[in-house]
């Protein structure tokens, strides 16, 4: 008997029909005789519809407030989900985030997890219950609803599985694993049977949209074994994110290649090139909760410098307001954004062992003429930042300079 956490996102909860199916799986599971944990999300569409309305009474809707709105979304498929259990007979229970006593920071919109009480889920389980839990939410330490961001229920269902010791966490999705790229962009894209922790966090964070990037710092941090499936297939070992890399093959270079329509770019112009320059700049995004990426600072022969970072696209305008407001503090010549810009990434942890990756990465995209605007490196990633119209293409010749579609 093992401890499973499964999560199912939106589109496996989309309405009655597939939380019928979803409900029926479960069932399987606890028949083979093991104890399951379902993290939900909202039904497809549903949290925008909330945010949507939201701003319809307040274009800037306040945070604590809207917390309270979109966390309802789970609320309703974690009872629908708990009854289609019932239905087949299985006994089942459901849960929002504050009634397990998933506490959180009080960041509203994107608050971090501090601890879980499992005690009332153990207490469940032990009894013989399915426990239903609301994905994407939680309580700070006020008794104030908070939501953890976009794709926050990857993150519960992991964070879950990490307080429980679970087994295994399974994040069912709508699609079979983790491919090469998106195969809507590349269609010769291929599913990998498994990926390293390490590999699977770049892709996330360099924009992959299979796993949300905390729920699989969560994973690496804690220990768990994760797997990626689709919920509208019966059979399949879809991929699993392992610890260890595989000393039994040659490693390939590359594992995957990621990309981020997302980001926009922040440049100011001519400051003065003196110690904390920097700080003086990115403190306010810091102190304004506005996450930044790429950063790269050019020093001029003038004794001023260029400094250019990007952030997400919803939060550039904040960006720029909060450094024109202090522009004569910062004595910059201009200050610039640009949202007409893309992130590729290639990611793989073959890149340790193997030379040229980056000069054969670089040709690939000179031969198609597309010019290069930032890069960021780490031991096992090279991300560009490249004009929005080319990303496509760039991905496409990436794919096949490195060989990813071939098995």
């Amino acid at each position: 008997m093992a401890l499973i956490v499964q999560k199912y996102g939106g589109t496996s909860v989309a309405n009655p029909e597939r939380i019928k199916n979803l409900a029926s799986r479960v069932a399987r599971y606890k028949a083979l005789g093991h104890q399951v944990v379902v993290v939900v999300s909202a039904m497809s569409g549903e949290t925008n519809r909330l945010i949507a309305l939201a701003k319809e009474i307040m274009p800037d809707p306040d945070p604590r407030e809207l917390d309270v709105m979109v966390s309802t979304g789970e609320q309703v498929t974690i009872g629908l989900t708990a009854m289609a259990l019932m239905d087949l007979g299985v006994k089942a229970r459901s849960y929002t985030g504050a009634q397990v006593r998933i506490v959180t920071d009080s960041a509203f919109t994107k608050a971090r997890i501090l601890k879980i009480d499992d005690e009332r889920i153990r207490a469940d389980l032990d009894a013989g219950n399915v426990v239903v839990v609301a994905g994407f939410q939680g309580v700070d330490e006020h008794g104030n609803i908070t939501t953890l961001g976009r794709g926050g229920s990857d993150t519960t269902g992991v964070a879950l599985a990490a307080a429980l010791k679970a087994d295994e966490c399974q994040i069912y999705t709508d699609v079979d694993g983790v491919y090469t790229t998106d195969p809507r962009v590349v269609p010769e894209a291929r599913r990998l049977k498994s990926i390293t922790f390490e590999e699977m966090l770049e892709l996330a964070s360099q924009g992959s949209k299979v796993l949300q990037i905390r729920s699989v710092e969560f994973a690496g941090k804690y220990q768990v074994k994760l797997r990626v499936l689709s919920s509208f297939e019966e059979e399949g070992d879809g991929t699993l994110i392992t610890f260890e890399e595989e000393d039994n093959m040659e490693q390939p270079i590359i594992s995957g290649i990621a990309f981020n329509r997302d980001e926009a770019k922040v440049t100011v112009l001519g400051v003065p090139d003196r110690p904390g320059i920097a700080y003086q700049i990115l403190g306010p995004i810091a102190d304004a909760n506005i996450d930044v990426d790429i950063i790269i600072q050019n020093t001029g022969a003038d004794g001023t410098t260029d400094f250019t970072f990007t952030v997400h696209k919803n939060e550039l305008n904040k960006a720029l307001g909060l450094l024109r407001d202090k522009q004569k503090d910062i004595g910059a010549r201009e200050i610039a954004g640009d949202e007409k810009i893309a992130k590729v990434s290639i990611v793989g942890v073959g890149m340790r062992s193997h030379v040229g990756v980056a000069s054969l990465m670089f040709k690939t995209l000179a031969e198609e003429g597309i010019n290069i605007q930032m890069i960021s490196t780490s031991e096992i990633k090279i991300a560009v930042v490249i004009d929005e119209k080319y990303m496509e293409l760039a991905v496409r010749v990436l794919h096949k300079a490195f060989g990813l579609d071939k098995a």
